[in-house]
């Protein structure tokens, strides 16, 4: 990549951060959804999906990622994040809409 240049995904992923930025947002998202005053029946059926990240025996053989589940509930996790005025965890959502979804 060329100084100063941004990343862009639709030449390569080189120089961007996808997996640890989806596992910090993972974390950022379950400050909110962990917290019982802030959970609701969706979130906590969230958390199932969470909890098989990487676990494809217990997928049906399918293996979760958190860009998948970013990728597939960004709106709700955007809404989330709004709800509660997290302006970091919006920010590194936008990035990584930007950069990988």
């Amino acid at each position: 990549m060329q100084q100063g240049k941004k990343p862009d995904r639709y030449v390569s992923f080189i120089g961007i951060e996808g997996e640890s930025n989806s596992r910090k947002l993972m974390e950022m998202l379950r400050r909110h959804i962990d917290d019982p005053h802030k959970t609701n029946r969706y979130w906590e059926l969230f958390k199932e999906k969470l909890a098989r990240v990487g676990k494809p025996e217990e997928n049906s053989g399918r293996c979760l990622d958190e860009l998948f589940l970013i990728h597939a509930y960004i709106n709700n996790i955007r809404e989330l994040f709004e709800e509660h005025d997290d302006q970091p965890a919006l920010a590194l959502l936008e990035q990584i809409e930007i950069e990988s979804c």
